[in-house]
């Protein structure tokens, strides 16, 4: 009699159990409807990937329009978000300083990957103190290479949908093609001209790729305080390329920049508000500018207007 009710006792106990795990799993599978559930923290990784994915994928960006990734800490919510996903994607190069850590605990149990940590080296910009330029992203060329190396971990992930995602991938690459071509207006600027200013570093992989002098108020991160002597220097370049307009960016404040040009005024020189930039953040999602293409797209035809004595 007692082992007969030991073995009803281990029945209805694994039965319960398989209930409760049958339940679970509809539950995970009714929450992603079969995606693959990826995360990224910047929409300038999340929006290109979700494109790419098409329907395979369920991308969600932790930091949202005019959120500044490099002051950027990752809440409790944030942290559950990233253990519940598939795939977690960053930047890197220090970009996402506060969240160092985390990542590294979180590659212990899944995949996660620095997409810009994934380019040579010698393709990468320094500034003076040997610090690493993060935004790569303002390369086309090189942001094309950190998302190949994203979807490779993709298809890693779910090989089935390797060819799938080859083929979204290559389209995309067309559109990223076109960008390119497109933003070959700026090299119409007079040499003499193309000098951008903005409120901290992070135009420089955009300089380099388009010919033109960045200038930024803080260095590469904006955790750097703006002195006095910053704002100087910057009216000093002013007043000797004659710049027609300074630019603000929507993810900083632009207390700065607004200083700048009543400082330059004041030394007799009268320089435009070129228009707002996206730099760390893109615009908001569903719109043309919360789109990596239409971001940087944006930028282009803000710099180009701006720079040519066209500014707002």
């Amino acid at each position: 009699m007692f082992v007969l009710r030991k073995k009803k006792v281990l029945f209805w106990s694994v039965l319960v159990l398989s209930f409760v795990l049958f339940g679970c799993g509809n539950e995970q599978e009714s929450k992603n409807d079969g995606k693959i559930n990826v995360v990224t923290t910047i929409a300038q990784i999340g929006e290109p990937l979700s494109v790419i994915g098409g329907d395979l994928l369920e991308v969600k960006s932790l930091m949202g329009p005019a959120v500044d990734p490099h002051l950027y800490k990752a809440t409790h919510g944030d942290i559950r978000t990233m253990e519940e996903a598939d795939l977690v994607f960053y930047n890197g190069l220090h970009l996402e300083a506060n969240m160092v850590d985390i990542f590294k605990e979180m590659g212990k149990s899944k995949p996660v990957m620095g997409v810009a940590e994934t380019i040579p080296e010698d393709l990468l910009l320094y500034d003076e103190y040997g610090s690493v330029d993060p935004h790569i992203w303002f390369d086309i060329d090189l942001w094309k290479q950190a998302l190949h190396r994203a979807v490779e971990k993709l298809q890693e992930y779910a090989p089935k949908h390797r060819k799938t995602l080859e083929k979204n991938m290559e389209a995309y690459f067309e559109e990223l093609d076109q960008l390119k071509e497109d933003a070959k207006k700026l090299a119409t600027i007079p040499e003499e001209k193309r000098v951008l200013i903005t409120a901290h570093d992070a135009f420089g992989y955009f300089g380099r790729m388009h010919n033109i002098k960045v200038v930024g108020l803080q260095g590469l991160s904006t955790d750097a305080e703006i002195g006095l002597s910053d704002i100087q220097d910057t009216i000093d370049i002013i007043i000797e390329y004659k710049v027609p307009a300074v630019f603000v960016e929507s993810s900083v404040n632009e207390d700065a920049i607004r200083a700048v040009i009543e400082g330059a005024k004041q030394r007799g020189l009268e320089v435009s508000l070129g228009g707002e930039l996206f730099s760390d953040a893109m615009g908001e999602p569903g719109t043309e500018k919360g789109t990596y293409i239409g971001m940087y797209r944006h930028n282009v035809d803000v710099i180009y207007k701006a720079l040519n004595g066209g500014g707002n």
